[in-house]
């Protein structure tokens, strides 16, 4: 788990006890803050996946990829 996964999962797990603060308190923005930040950490805990996904494709496509001998040009 990176730097990143971490953050995003303290960000959501923030967001959460924030969101739930406000549906106690009755407190529309401070649910709507907890909301906001509670997504915020999903979308960095998806990004973290995202990349690790392209890394791994792109290692296994150049290491497949052959270059042609002579360019065709007709």
């Amino acid at each position: 788990m990176n730097k990143d996964q971490v953050k995003g999962r303290v960000d959501e797990a923030k967001g959460k006890v924030k969101e739930a603060t406000g549906v106690i308190l009755d407190d529309k923005g401070m649910e709507m803050k907890g909301n906001i930040q509670k997504n915020v950490g999903k979308a960095r805990k998806a990004m973290v996946i995202l990349r690790r996904g392209l890394r791994k494709t792109n290692k296994t496509s150049t290491a497949t990829k052959q270059q042609p001998d002579t360019l065709k040009f007709f």
